[in-house]
């Protein structure tokens, strides 16, 4: 299985580029959800939603589709991934599961200011409910090491593959039954669109990697309207492999 999505959903630079002119706001994720096969939900990164969004969401979104959750930064980067219980029961009981089977990996995005510290992280992955996938993505060198590749085997999460213009760290590592790929921008951070160069590299990379997992890609680069027109030229790519959204050919 490969889904291929954005990072988000409700920008205005998308208005009368991707969308429609005139499409309601109600109407974006729809639409949306219509053309690609899932989504980040990152608003969950900067507070807690209600059990109704969840619930609205999952209804007005077609079957099969996915959201991937990214985890409140009271976990990962106020608390810096210490003392995680209460934060991670707050954020779980939020309504989380109300997706029900629409929901995907829930993303842990650490700053780029914390160190791979092996009890910090060896704390925080045991705490994670088991019942889900769980993908965790690090922005500093120090993670770049056996240990932490062990850690994360070992609590079966992914390791995310960045792709960002030579910021932040780029780590590969086969952790789990899954892949997460998260592309931030070809060459400018959350701007620019990819090259179709660029899009034929990931797609046999994609391929290499769904011979022995389910593989998840989410554009970042959402500053423009490039994420969601990049997410299409990749899973057209990737046609018949890549799961479909509602309204493309099957």
């Amino acid at each position: 299985m490969i889904r291929i999505g954005t990072s988000g959903w409700t920008y205005a630079p998308w208005r009368g580029v991707y969308y429609p002119r005139g499409l309601p706001q109600r109407e974006e994720l729809p639409y949306l959800a219509g053309r690609l096969a899932t989504v980040e939900v990152n608003g969950t990164f900067y507070g807690p939603r209600k059990p109704t969004d969840y619930h609205r969401w999952r209804d007005i979104t077609p079957d099969g589709f996915v959201f991937a959750i990214k985890g409140p930064r009271t976990v990962t980067h106020v608390n810096r991934l210490r003392d995680p219980e209460k934060p991670l029961t707050e954020f779980f009981d939020s309504g989380v599961f109300e997706l029900g089977g629409k929901l995907g990996p829930v993303l842990w995005q650490t700053p780029a200011s914390l160190r791979y510290d092996k009890a910090r992280v060896s704390d925080f992955l045991t705490r994670l409910p088991r019942n889900i996938r769980h993908a965790m993505e690090v922005r500093d060198n120090t993670f770049a090491n056996d240990e932490f590749i062990d850690l994360l085997t070992e609590h079966g999460v992914a390791l995310v593959i960045a792709d960002s213009p030579g910021i932040w760290p780029s780590l590969l590592a086969k952790t789990t039954d899954f892949a997460y790929l998260r592309l931030h921008g070809d060459t400018e951070l959350y701007k620019s669109a990819y090259s179709d160069a660029a899009l034929d590299k990931w797609a046999d990379r994609v391929r290499e990697w769904h011979e022995e997992q389910d593989v998840f890609v989410y554009f970042d680069n959402t500053m423009s309207a490039h994420a969601p027109l990049d997410a299409e030229r990749l899973a057209e790519r990737l046609r018949p492999a890549c799961t479909p959204g509602a309204d493309q050919p099957r």
